[in-house]
C-alpha cells in the first residue's frame, strides 16, 4: 500500500488505484482496513512531496523566465492565496479523477512552503482514505459500486467545498487586507 501510495502520487497514472486497494483491504480484512488507510496517507504524502519538491526545484528557473511580467505576478499572487484550494479539493475527494498531479507540480513551481503544502494534503488524505477505509468495511463489495453510483453526488460536493473554501479564504483575504489599511499610518 505505501509503495503503491507513493507510486500514484508521483504520476504513474493508475486512476483510483490507491483507493480502490484501500476498499479492497477493507474488504479482505476489517482489521487491517485502518492500517493500509493510515499507510496509504503517508505514502501520499511521501510521493506527493517528491513530485513537489522536484517542481519547486525546477520551477525556480521557469518562475525566473516566465513570470516575471506583471501578468506573472498575478499569476504567483492569486496562486499563493488560492492555489492550495487546488490541491484540497481533488486530493480529499474519492473516485473523482481530478488532476492533482498538476496542482502538486504548481504548488512546487509557485514555491509555497512545503510545511504549509503537507498540512493542506494531509487534511484532504486523512479524511479520504479513512472514510474509504470505513466504508469498506461496512459495505464490504458494494464500496465500489455505491461510490459509483454517487458519482454525481462527488462531484457536487467537489463543486461546493471548492466555493466555500474559495470564499473563506477570500473573506479572510478581505480581511487581512482591510486590516493592514487601517493599521496604516496617514
Amino acid at each position: 500500500m505505501f509503495l503503491l501510495a507513493i507510486a500514484d502520487s508521483t504520476g504513474v497514472p493508475m486512476v483510483g488505484g490507491v483507493d480502490a486497494m484501500i476498499v479492497l483491504m477493507a474488504v479482505v480484512n476489517r482489521s487491517e482496513a485502518y492500517l493500509s488507510a493510515i499507510t496509504a496517507i503517508i505514502g501520499s504524502l511521501v510521493g506527493s512531496l517528491t513530485l513537489f519538491l522536484i517542481a519547486r526545484k525546477g520551477g525556480e528557473e521557469y518562475q525566473r523566465r516566465h513570470t516575471s511580467s506583471a501578468r506573472g505576478n498575478k499569476l504567483r499572487a492569486w496562486f499563493h492565496e488560492y492555489g492550495l484550494l487546488t490541491v484540497f479539493v481533488p486530493a480529499v475527494v474519492p473516485v473523482i479523477p481530478l488532476p492533482l498531479k498538476i496542482f502538486i507540480i504548481s504548488a512546487g513551481a509557485m514555491q509555497e512552503s512545503p510545511v504549509t503544502f503537507s498540512l493542506v494534503l494531509l487534511a484532504a488524505r486523512v479524511p479520504r482514505y479513512l472514510f474509504l477505509a470505513w466504508l469498506g468495511s461496512r459495505l464490504g463489495r458494494d464500496t465500489l459500486p455505491y461510490l459509483r453510483h454517487h458519482i454525481w453526488e462527488l462531484v457536487a460536493l467537489a463543486c461546493a467545498l471548492f466555493i466555500v473554501l474559495y470564499l473563506l479564504v477570500r473573506v479572510v483575504h478581505d480581511r487581512r487586507i482591510t486590516k493592514s489599511q487601517s493599521t496604516v499610518p496617514r
